[in-house]
């Protein structure tokens, strides 16, 4: 779908894009392929994908996967998908919010894979959610903004390593398969792009019961950068369970959070879960 074949479109039904939604359409045939490659999809794989638009990724889906499962929050986009798709095998068009939809209570993507070119404005919260959850999908290739990208697959000690790379990187490993510049849109972002992969980990790294203790420590920890993470964790534990938790993962007293790796915090989150600081 070129550029012209989208603005015809969009002006023939009265389409009017929205930047708060982040609706930037992603149309390169060449980048749309990667993504549907990487995806490594089979004739039974079943596929959510978020924000479809006006559907160039969803065709390539459909002809590689058994079932796919769009989630389209625009009223108007979802129509034009109704109209053009309705009677492709394996579509399925649900009108939703998609952290309504795809994070409500009971969902279970376990043995779905999504592949998405995220909006924007709905990236984060919406993998933060997804990979909270014990329903999860079994793999994730997602576009979103480099910047993005980059927090999502960081290392210990850079810049982008933070709390989204912590959180994401719980239950899933992630890596940047490639930069998308801001051309292979319409209309083109500001921002450039990239598509990243996430697999789910084999094994659960932490019992579920502890997963809200990581989340704490990790937003604490990394509530002021510049600070030594003991004197923010002091807020949350009593001296004697944070002095614990640091001998079991092998810290030093003044360490910052940014140096502290995911296996780490996963030792002191088993350390901490038997140690909170009596309410005042």
């Amino acid at each position: 779908m070129k550029p012209s074949e989208i603005r015809q479109i969009l002006a023939e039904r009265g389409i009017r894009l929205s930047r708060g939604m982040g609706q930037n359409f992603l149309h390169d045939p060449h980048q749309l392929d990667r993504i549907v490659s990487a995806a490594e999809l089979t004739p039974d794989s079943r596929v959510l994908e978020i924000g479809p638009g006006l559907g160039p990724l969803t065709r390539r889906l459909l002809a590689a996967a058994g079932t796919v499962r769009a989630v389209e929050k625009d009223a108007e986009l979802a129509a034009y998908l109704r109209e053009t798709l309705v009677e492709t095998p394996g579509f399925e068009l649900v009108e939703a919010d998609a952290r309504k939809e795809v994070c409500g209570e009971g969902k279970d993507w376990t043995d779905w894979v999504m592949v998405s070119n995220l909006p924007y404005s709905v990236a984060s919260p919406l993998l933060v959610d997804l990979v909270l959850s014990l329903q999860g999908p079994r793999r994730m290739v997602v576009t979103v903004q480099h910047e993005v990208a980059c927090r999502l697959t960081a290392e210990p000690g850079t810049r982008d390593y933070g709390i989204l790379t912590l959180l994401v990187q719980l239950r899933y490993q992630a890596r940047l398969l490639f930069s998308i510049s801001h051309t292979c849109f319409w209309p083109p972002p500001d921002v450039q792009s990239a598509c990243v992969r996430m697999d789910r980990r084999e094994v659960e790294p932490l019992p579920p019961a502890l997963a809200p203790v990581y989340v704490r420590l990790v937003k604490i920890a990394f509530s002021q950068r510049r600070k030594m993470m003991r004197k923010l964790l002091k807020a949350g534990w009593p001296e004697t369970a944070i002095d614990r938790a640091y001998e079991t993962a092998g810290l030093d007293r003044d360490v910052r959070a940014e140096r502290v790796g995911r296996e780490q915090f996963i030792a002191m989150t088993q350390v901490l879960a038997e140690g909170r600081k009596p309410a005042a």
